[in-house]
């Protein structure tokens, strides 16, 4: 294993992210700071508890999981996008790195870029609305699996984006959508029946659900059952990125 160039690719991302702190930090936790003032301190005040937690304590985690997962995959995505831009990425090809070292280093950098945010956005909360964290090592665990997972997968659309609209499609279009509509802001059982069977082919219900679990110690979905389709999702993507190391899809052309 060639700690050295793990360790150059990692801080080089890091290092970009120091340069933009304002874009890749202050903005998102600005953003998710006035979801906390409008949901949480004014509206929640005038809302019922649900499922005997405060509204703006509940919204915690999926307001949470909102910015990681978009945090996480346009990091990851434009960090591996840049070098096929500008065509270094085969000087990193013919470099004596292994396709797993080129990995760990891109996607250890956003991942830890994601999981800083995360943390950064608990505490702005408690600073807006009073919460409690039953099950704290459960919650930093699901923490960093969802930032590695959709690391990965941020990763994987940034080797199939061939233009800078295209690494906004897959957030915007599809990741946030998923999110709104998986139970970031309500509980799924509050629907009705047929909708809560359509919710559940929704991937986010299990990553907000498991979350919210390891906040309060409540979910919509079985705690294992979450965390064995977040395990199935990081699998999904590794077998993707091993594919696409072995063909050299759009990295050797």
């Amino acid at each position: 294993m060639n700690i050295y160039a793990i360790r150059a690719i990692y801080r080089f991302e890091m290092a970009r992210t120091a340069r933009t702190l304002m874009q890749s930090i202050a903005s998102p936790v600005l953003s998710t700071s006035l979801y906390f003032v409008v949901f949480g301190a004014a509206i929640g005040s005038r809302m019922g508890e649900i499922d005997g937690i405060g509204y703006g304590a509940f919204i915690i985690p999926g307001l949470i999981m909102l910015s990681l997962l978009n945090e996480s995959i346009s990091n990851a995505s434009f960090g591996i996008y840049m070098p096929r831009f500008s065509g270094t990425i085969y000087e990193l090809l013919s470099a004596p790195v292994s396709y797993i070292e080129v990995l760990l280093g891109y996607v250890g950098a956003a991942a830890t870029k994601s999981i800083v945010l995360g943390l950064l956005i608990l505490l702005t909360a408690r600073f807006f609305v009073p919460y409690s964290i039953e099950h704290p090592f459960w919650m930093f665990g699901f923490l960093v699996l969802t930032a590695l997972t959709f690391s990965m997968f941020g990763f994987i659309i940034g080797v199939w984006a061939d233009g800078f609209e295209k690494l906004q499609i897959v957030p915007l279009m599809i990741v946030t959508p998923l999110t709104f509509l998986g139970g970031s802001f309500y509980s799924i059982s509050m629907l009705p029946p047929l909708w809560q069977k359509i919710t559940l082919f929704n991937p986010v219900v299990y990553l907000i659900s498991g979350f919210r679990w390891s906040f309060y110690g409540i979910s919509d979905v079985n705690i294992v059952i979450s965390t064995g389709m977040t395990f199935a999702f990081l699998i999904l993507c590794l077998v993707t990125v091993w594919r696409i190391f072995k063909t050299g899809y759009r990295l050797k052309s």
